[in-house]
């Protein structure tokens, strides 16, 4: 009866913590499960993880299909109406006549609403380290951390540079001596920092995560030559990582999956909401700025959210904005904020980072924020792709790779949704995830 009474009042807290298994959660961002099928890619050691483990040929991203909301998915194992997470940030509002904007680096206790892995994991005695994964900003029940901007006196940081891994100078987020970094740059940095703390620490639960694949299909577009280029040299660093598993003689404790927060669609358009509104006198800009506005539309790709700053106006206005966005070049669908729950998402009522309405681009356009100029779409410059659109488009589709301890081999299966990997990684890990949204994939688990 006592112990009973215990588990009720402490639900994070289960029977049989693994302390003795460790798993390790690899994101290449941006990587879409339609280019894995591409066998010309260079990619070997994401191969044989998939040969010698368990694979899906494409998983259900959540939507908004942007990178950190998918990230925060995948250690939740609920969508983004439970979890929160609407942005690359924390969605702020500046007054009832200024545009809203995003704050990136917010205490994950203002963004995440919803247990992850990682608390979970620290309520049962396990421990957890991060190298640039997202919405973890100050989270207490991280042991490790090598954050996406460094801190010069992190402990981590510290233990790096003390330990020759890296120098002081690598720690300016921005800059080497006094030229920007490359992205392929801090993804190499970033997986020396994972590759020590799992060889030194241990830790149960390793949370990494790459970006230069996805910098370049912004920049270059999916399955292009760059972007070939791009995947392979992430699974050159997913090839360093595994040499440092097994340098540390844990090899056969550890499970190894390898994920991506969404896939990515080629764009040749951009559409512009907020002209829109600016030539119907919504916003007011000068030089390109906004001065004032009545609406907005924060745009992250392939979505756009819109915004009424007064509420007393929305009855007015969303009627009108609804006709407006139905016949500006570009726009595939105007969705009422109040139907976000059908597609995972919070009503505006539910989370205030979520929009009035909800824009979809059409194949081959992507949003923007601009107001300068009067032109709604525009041809896409230095911009050749991006994601943010409906999550049930296949292109949008992620990879989902798990290899190593516990898992049977050859088994594929034909798709599986992005919370369905908390719930299995937990299962892995001998912890339960209090009432998740997704399943344990029991099909690929030896038993």
């Amino acid at each position: 009866m006592k112990k009973l009474l215990l588990l009720l009042l402490c639900p994070f807290v289960v029977a049989a913590p693994r302390k003795e298994s460790h798993v390790v959660m690899i994101s290449l961002d941006g990587f879409p499960a339609w280019l894995f099928k591409d066998e010309s890619l260079m990619i070997p050691n994401l191969r044989k993880l998939a040969a010698e483990g368990a694979m899906a040929k494409a998983m259900t991203v959540s939507n908004p299909s942007i990178t950190w909301i998918n990230h925060t998915t995948l250690v939740t194992g609920v969508h983004p109406r439970r979890h929160g997470v609407l942005y690359n940030g924390l969605l702020v509002r500046q007054g009832a006549d200024q545009p809203p904007k995003i704050e990136q680096w917010v205490d994950k206790t203002r963004l995440v609403f919803a247990p992850t892995l990682y608390d979970v994991a620290h309520e049962n005695g396990l421990t957890s380290a991060e190298s640039d994964w997202v919405a973890v900003t100050n989270a207490k029940t991280i042991d490790w951390s090598f954050p996406e901007i460094p801190k010069v006196g992190g402990p981590m940081e510290r233990e790096l540079v003390d330990c020759g891994v890296l120098e002081a100078r690598h720690l300016d987020w921005m800059q080497l001596n006094g030229q920007r970094k490359s992205v392929t740059f801090l993804d190499n940095m970033w997986t020396r920092a994972a590759s020590r703390m799992f060889t030194q620490h241990r830790p149960n639960l390793l949370l990494y995560h790459t970006l230069n694949t996805d910098s370049t299909h912004h920049a270059y577009g999916p399955g292009s030559m760059a972007s070939a280029t791009a995947l392979a040299y992430a699974d050159r660093l997913v090839g360093d990582l595994l040499r440092s598993i097994e340098a540390s003689g844990l090899r056969d404790k550890t499970t190894v999956i390898v994920t991506s927060d969404h896939g990515f669609k080629k764009v040749t358009k951009i559409s512009l909401p907020n002209v829109v509104l600016k030539k119907e006198g919504l916003v007011r800009a000068q030089g390109g700025k906004v001065l004032s506005c009545d609406a907005y539309a924060m745009t992250q790709g392939g979505i756009a959210f819109v915004y009424v700053n007064d509420p007393s106006r929305k009855d007015e206005l969303l009627p009108k904005l609804k006709a407006l966005y139905a016949q500006t070049e570009g726009i595939d669908r105007v969705l009422d904020g109040s139907e976000a729950p059908t597609l995972g998402m919070p009503t505006p009522a539910e989370n205030q980072g979520m929009g009035d309405l909800i824009l979809y681009a059409k194949n081959g356009y992507a949003f923007r924020n601009d107001v300068g100029g009067d032109l709604v779409a525009a041809p896409a410059v230095n911009y050749a792709g991006t994601h943010g659109y409906l999550s049930s488009d296949p292109e949008l589709d992620a990879i989902f790779i798990i290899s190593g301890h516990g898992i049977k081999k050859g088994v594929v299966m034909e798709r599986m949704h992005n919370v369905d990997v908390a719930p299995t990684v937990a299962r892995l890990m001998g912890i339960t995830l209090p009432n998740p949204d997704g399943r344990v994939l029991e099909e690929v688990l030896a038993k």
